[in-house]
């Protein structure tokens, strides 16, 4: 029998293993993947995220894997920036900074600073079950009995929908597509993050490593029929965005729709509790998604320090993360809409250029500093 299951190895269930670790405990990850292999595109680690990698002993691995940022810009399609956010002064206060990777790079880092046995892949959770302790299925027909479960599983989460039943899967109205591709950005944007605001749509880029750009591009779903494909969709930006498309292999885009889910009421149960995307799915558009599962696992484990009645600290951590979970989720909301009007971009981007530099400091400090 296991005494901690944690049901997913992405970001968030790699980082609590790793917390958990520090801790002392003694778990199992379960990942349906048959391999933690190279897929996926680029993310960015922001500052809140890289406090933690810090106090893991992570930081400088992941700095040395990426690439860091030390500022955000909005522009409209022809490159004209109407919002810079400087981070420097930031990086300064908390000794971290962004940090641009690729996604499986990050999920090696994580995965190689735990013992090898403590990720069991191809075990992808069929049934879960309450009894005197839980009772996992896995499709591959091993059955395991854990007295303590974490759902780290993402946002259509096995664990929530079949322990809670509850959370409803939102769609944005957008549809993104990810590229990854070899590319020489010229020198000015090598560590900022970059995003073009046009009608209904919107570009953006970002430097991960030494030869590698991260970029995606989203329209709104009703818009989408009319164009033949992504160059064309973007005709009428910059031409850096058309020679970023048409660089980019076939086999290195992705495309999904955007999405997120609505609040649900408890992320906890007996000895069971959600954490990241299982509990608080947020659309992208704040780059906070999984660096909110860090967090989540970070307050785990500071709350591990005081007691280890996990029920007790189930409860205490959902009180922590809840305020900070929910302004996220609809602040990143009401951005994506913003971003993605089909009318009056003009008079949006001139509103957005009126905000001071200190108002987009003050919100960036308000999401990087952690909640414990």
């Amino acid at each position: 029998m296991n005494t901690i299951s944690i049901i997913g190895a992405g970001i968030g269930g790699l980082t609590l293993g790793n917390v958990l670790k520090q801790n002392g405990y003694d778990f199992t990850i379960y990942e349906s993947a048959p391999e933690i292999k190279p897929v996926g595109a680029g993310i960015m680690m922001a500052v809140n995220a890289m406090q933690v990698f810090d106090k893991l002993g992570l930081k400088e691995k992941i700095e040395n894997a990426g690439n860091k940022i030390h500022r955000i810009i909005l522009s409209n399609e022809s490159l004209k920036p109407f919002s810079k956010t400087e981070i420097l002064e930031l990086e300064q206060q908390y000794n971290s900074c962004n940090v641009a990777i690729h996604r499986a790079e990050l999920q090696r880092i994580l995965a190689e600073n735990l013992n090898t046995d403590s990720i069991q892949l191809n075990h992808s959770l069929g049934k879960i079950e309450k009894k005197e302790n839980y009772i996992l299925d896995f499709e591959n027909g091993n059955q395991i009995e854990s007295t303590t479960v974490f759902g780290a599983d993402g946002i259509k989460s096995p664990v929530r929908n079949q322990i809670f039943k509850t959370g409803t899967i939102r769609n944005a109205g957008q549809k993104c597509w990810r590229g990854l591709v070899d590319f020489e950005l010229p020198e000015e944007h090598h560590h900022e993050a970059f995003e073009m605001w046009g009608k209904g749509k919107r570009f953006g880029f970002i430097k991960i490593s030494e030869k590698k750009v991260y970029w995606y591009a989203c329209i709104n779903e009703k818009s989408f029929s009319r164009y033949s494909g992504i160059a064309d969709i973007f005709r009428d930006f910059d031409h850096l965005v058309l020679k970023l498309i048409e660089a980019t292999p076939e086999k290195n885009i992705i495309c999904n729709e955007i999405s997120d889910l609505t609040p649900i009421p408890l992320w906890y149960a007996e000895n069971l509790c959600l954490i990241g995307d299982a509990a608080h799915a947020t659309t992208p558009n704040m780059g906070q998604g999984a660096c909110q599962a860090i967090e989540d696992a970070y307050v785990i484990g500071r709350l591990l320090e005081k007691s280890r009645d996990f029920n007790a600290i189930f409860e205490e951590f959902q009180k922590i993360r809840r305020k900070k979970v929910d302004y996220i989720v609809n602040t990143s909301r009401s951005i994506g809409k913003i971003s993605q009007w089909e009318y009056g971009n003009s008079l949006r981007n001139f509103m957005m250029s009126l905000i001071p530099e200190n108002i987009n400091q003050k919100m960036a400090k308000k999401i990087i500093e952690l909640d414990m």
